[in-house]
């Protein structure tokens, strides 16, 4: 355990606090006078994820506790005396959905029932429960608009859609303070591989001129992490109008996969091919070909609006990834699901 130092700051809670958006989140919220108690998933290693790189000076402000948002004492430990609990901890690689569902039900639909019964018992202020563009399925109109069909086309989209309709469930039942973030396709330095644009940058970085894909035309809308982490601490210290609602996070912004791999060469200053391998798409019916946030609830309800283009958290991220100390930790030349 890593202890706190400052008391007097305000205390708050993240499950998934070890991964890429949640340390991120971690970094912001100290940043922004907070004191943290984050969870890390146990690991016979002590490791602490992502936390373990963040600067001392933030990491004064964080009380890391291993543990598993499976297991409902672990998680009532975490959020005891937190005014705020923001729920992150989630399996979230799509592909690895087809292989192992039963764990995405555990961890996505049985952690956030966990974390929503911790809340109910202590009296938490306020659950901030994280969901994902993904449950919108393919766009059937865009920009899409909180109240878009959702469509479970992949196992880690429906365990997604489960969990946000427990969350809807407390707080229509329990009166539960809730409000759902719906992120879009977040992006930026310390993002898993598995995701496109880290994919991308990587095998630029490593100095590859063939870079290998799945499928090419999808569009998504990607909105930079830092953006990402100023939309969560919004609606976490929003007033009250936003509980019980459901708000997309996304920059607004459509770019298919191809010319997001054209707009990374300009930016890393190269030329390069793409190779699409059978192995990194997805079935066709689960591939969502669309993807294009409408974010004017969000803005209305707290005044959050993105501030990084594209082009620049691009050049942001590359930057970040051709430090060889941070290219040494991925696997360029393996598929990760």
């Amino acid at each position: 355990m890593h202890s706190a130092t400052q008391t007097d700051r305000p205390l708050v809670a993240i499950t998934g606090a070890d991964g890429f958006i949640g340390s991120h989140l971690t970094e912001h919220l100290v940043h922004g006078g907070y004191r943290v108690r984050a969870m890390a998933i146990y690991n016979s290693q002590g490791s602490y994820g992502w936390l373990d790189t963040l600067p001392r000076e933030v990491m004064e402000h964080v009380d890391v506790r291993l543990g598993d948002v499976r297991d409902a004492r672990s998680v009532r430990e975490l959020m005891r005396d937190a005014q705020t609990v923001y729920h992150l901890a989630a399996l979230i690689a799509i592909p690895y959905s087809y292989v192992a569902p039963q764990s995405y039900v555990d961890t996505n639909i049985s952690g956030t029932l966990n974390v929503l019964e911790a809340a109910r018992e202590l009296g938490t202020g306020r659950v901030v429960h994280t969901s994902t563009s993904e449950v919108y399925g393919t766009a059937r109109t865009a920009p899409i608009h909180e109240t878009h069909p959702l469509q479970g086309q992949s196992p880690y989209s429906a365990t997604k859609i489960g969990a946000d309709k427990l969350a809807e469930s407390y707080h229509l039942s329990f009166d539960l303070p809730v409000v759902t973030l719906r992120p879009f396709n977040t992006y930026g330095p310390r993002q898993s591989n598995r995701a496109v644009i880290p994919t991308i940058i990587a095998q630029i970085a490593a100095g590859r001129t063939e870079i290998k894909l799945g499928d090419t035309r999808p569009t998504r809308d990607f909105n930079y992490v830092s953006d990402t982490a100023r939309a969560f601490q919004a609606v976490g210290e929003a007033g009250s109008d936003v509980l019980g609602q459901t708000l997309n996070a996304g920059s607004g912004r459509e770019i298919t996969i191809g010319d997001t791999v054209k707009l990374i060469a300009e930016t890393m200053g190269t030329q390069v091919e793409i190779k699409q391998e059978n192995e990194r798409l997805r079935p066709e019916g689960s591939e969502v070909m669309r993807l294009l946030a409408d974010h004017q609830a969000l803005q209305r309800l707290t005044g959050w609006a993105p501030t990084v283009p594209l082009e620049e958290g691009l050049r942001r991220t590359a930057a970040w990834f051709t430090n060889p100390a941070n290219l040494a930790r991925y696997r360029v030349d393996q598929y990760v699901i």
